[in-house]
């Protein structure tokens, strides 16, 4: 059985991939995760992850923040060095949502190792991205 784990987050008003990764930044997420920095861009309906070196983060900001990738889905894989976990930070077209998937050495319960420690994870990113107008969040972990 495997499980599905993830945030999805709604806000107010249309957000940056830059503006958000700066936020969640003061929280000790960086776009330098194991593999160097992770992005895509599905501008023909396929997801397509690819990896770069740590020093093109501002190019890859660039490139998913870009005017002709706003109706796009794109996303940029997040990490937490201290905590040793991170994941995919996936935008819908237009902005205003995003979700959150642990997919890099994500954090169990304790008592429950298949569960997800949703309550770690909402605590690193809900309070950072509150000054940016999130207005809602719904945690999920399902069996499949």
């Amino acid at each position: 059985m495997s499980r599905t784990a993830h945030i999805d987050l709604a806000f107010a008003r249309a957000v940056t991939v830059g503006a958000v990764v700066r936020s969640l930044a003061g929280e000790g997420w960086s776009l330098q995760e194991p593999l160097g920095i992770s992005y895509m861009v599905n501008n023909d309906d396929l997801v397509d992850w690819q990896s770069t070196a740590t020093d093109q983060e501002a190019e890859v900001l660039a490139l998913v923040d870009s005017r002709a990738n706003v109706d796009h889905h794109v996303g940029v894989c997040i990490y937490h060095s201290t905590a040793e976990t991170g994941g995919q930070l996936l935008f819908h077209a237009g902005r205003s949502h995003c979700s959150f998937i642990p997919t890099i050495d994500r954090r169990s319960l304790s008592g429950a190792p298949a569960l997800t420690d949703m309550a770690w994870y909402l605590n690193a990113l809900v309070p950072p991205l509150l000054a940016l107008g999130l207005a809602s969040y719904e945690a999920r972990d399902l069996a499949d």
